[in-house]
């Protein structure tokens, strides 16, 4: 880990740096055909990758048990630095009886890949139904997020972890931005205030709307989709990235937005996920977030503003980054403009807002959602990926 003096301090005051050097890599090869193996899921190398880039600073590794406790009761690390969200590593009884604390453990990819090493430092038991009550709000096995949970084994293991190589992305290496580049690019660009935008659908025209009225009193924006694991039925990260680069070259100016790709997994947690990005986007090197309606947020297990109201349960200051809240934005045809209730006059029926369902049937039968709602380039985009590529949006 290094220490950094710039003026957006890491969350912790550190930015983690758990990757490989080439003589550890070669030391970690060595010993890769004797070392106990355990297989990530696709989440747990997204977690990994994080936490070695220094995005889920000041983690080194997954969770222990003191940590973990504290992060699922109370929404902080067992030191009390705010975390709402638990990243473990967890295992079947059968592997964890496998293995030794103090030891090194090979951790492989779902393909057999050798990807990275844990410092095993400690295996204990949680309860999935504890976990998924605090962090989801529900035991609904229909929820996305729990579902991970109670697929999972019933031992967390525990311990600093390594990445043994930092690759581009092969779909996006132009936009892979780690933090501490982001950071440097931000400095270069001599920004003092950064506004990040978490997102993992295709970019309307509300949500231009409130990144451009954030942008009004930054420096500039980070606009930062997730291409980690999602749900089946989101749309696809290429698609979602090709709607990004078509609005950004026509409707947004060019020297104060930096697109880059968020690595992270989804994992619909709501008004904690809400935090957690929030979290992430300060490692970056963000120092505002915007927070809009039902961020992180699947079916209705949470209320519209719940995932704004969480930042309430923290004093001023205490998270290091401000969030920027906004209300659902749509089209008002009486002004002729996109606004908010908070700005516009108008009732129910002079505003435009399609459903994801209805933009759906609209796109299967052929037809584009009305320029109030999208862009006319991104929605030519999306019903041409549909009907080409059969992705469900």
């Amino acid at each position: 880990m290094s220490q950094h003096s710039d003026r957006i301090a890491p969350h912790g005051g550190t930015l983690v740096h758990r990757i490989a050097t080439l003589d550890q890599r070669q030391e970690f090869f060595d010993k890769a055909e004797v070392l106990p193996r355990v297989q990530l899921s696709d989440r747990s190398i997204s977690d990994l990758q994080m936490i070695a880039i220094g995005a889920l600073s000041p983690l080194k590794g997954f969770m222990n048990e003191a940590d973990y406790r504290s992060v699922v009761k109370q929404m902080r690390l067992s030191n009390g630095l705010p975390w709402s969200v638990p990243i473990t590593l967890s295992v079947s009884q059968e592997v964890a009886d496998s293995l030794k604390e103090g030891t090194l453990v090979r951790l492989d990819s779902p393909a057999g890949e050798f990807v990275g090493l844990l410092e095993l430092a400690e295996k204990y038991h949680y309860s999935k139904e504890e976990e998924a009550l605090n962090v989801y709000r529900t035991d609904d096995l229909k929820h996305p997020g729990v579902q991970v949970v109670d697929k999972s084994g019933p031992v967390n293991l525990a311990g600093d972890v390594w990445l043994l190589e930092r690759g581009l992305d092969p779909r996006f290496p132009q936009y892979q931005i780690d933090p501490a580049k982001s950071r440097m690019l931000f400095t270069e660009k001599g920004w003092k205030t950064i506004v990040g935008f978490q997102t993992r659908n295709p970019i309307h025209r509300a949500h231009e709307y409130i990144q451009k009225c954030a942008l009004e009193t930054v420096d500039g924006l980070f606009l930062h989709p997730l291409v980690g694991t999602t749900k089946d039925d989101d749309i696809a990260a290429d698609v979602r990235m090709r709607c990004y680069e078509i609005l950004l070259e026509k409707y947004y100016p060019k020297d104060r937005v930096i697109l880059a790709i968020n690595p992270a997994a989804m994992r619909y947690a709501g008004p904690r996920e809400a935090i957690f990005h929030a979290l992430i986007r300060k490692n970056y090197g963000c120092t505002h977030f915007i927070v809009g309606r039902d961020h992180a947020g699947v079916g209705d297990y949470y209320g519209t503003y719940d995932a704004q109201y969480i930042f309430d349960e923290f004093e001023p200051g205490e998270l290091g980054i401000v969030p920027m809240k906004f209300e659902h934005a749509f089209y008002c045809t009486l002004t002729e403009q996109m606004a908010t209730t908070k700005t516009s006059p108008s009732t129910p029926e002079q505003r435009v807002h399609l459903s994801g369902t209805k933009v759906r049937e609209m796109l299967r039968a052929g037809k584009l959602p009305p320029p109030q709602f999208s862009r006319p380039e991104v929605a030519a985009e999306l019903a041409k990926a549909m009907n080409i590529f059969n992705y469900e949006i």
